[in-house]
């Protein structure tokens, strides 16, 4: 190829990969600046590791619910936990897990809704591959926020129990 079909080349062409990949930053900007991660939970015995909660409506905006963006560590899971008004989440980013009691432990992507319902026993959490956030709506709170059991066993968390 000739030093002129290059320059021509690297003039043309090469812009239009800079504008994607310029493009996929700029989408991913906007999706953190919509949900950023908030605020990292420092101490808290209700996790096994790392958490960061963003609450864009709490019990007292007298909305009676409750909204958040939830993000886990890799491998970062709730304890067994019940709501009494039940919970609803929907995936925003990453691969994680659910399992209500008794029943089988779920995968859960990017757009997935899980509905559980109020009383309900029930876990939470990332994967071991990544980061795992979800929307948290929690209805009904004058009901009672959450009450908090056991930790998730490691055959739990992998599906084996």
């Amino acid at each position: 190829m000739s030093r002129n079909k290059i320059i021509v080349f690297a003039f043309f062409i090469l812009p239009g990969f800079n504008i994607k990949a310029q493009q996929t930053i700029d989408t991913i900007a906007i999706v953190n600046s919509i949900l950023p991660r908030g605020e990292k939970l420092v101490s808290n015995d209700n996790f096994n590791g790392t958490v960061w909660l963003n609450r864009f409506v709490s019990p007292g905006d007298s909305l009676d619910c409750i909204v958040s963006l939830v993000t886990f560590a890799p491998w970062v899971r709730t304890n067994w936990h019940t709501h009494p008004g039940g919970q609803i989440l929907i995936v925003t980013e990453g691969i994680g897990y659910y399992q209500e009691k008794g029943r089988p432990r779920q995968i859960l992507y990017k757009g997935d809704v899980i509905k559980c319902p109020s009383g309900v026993t029930h876990w939470h959490g990332a994967s071991p591959d990544g980061e795992f956030a979800h929307l948290v709506v929690a209805p009904d709170v004058e009901k009672g926020e959450v009450t908090w059991l056991q930790e998730v066993t490691d055959d739990e968390y992998k599906g084996l129990k």
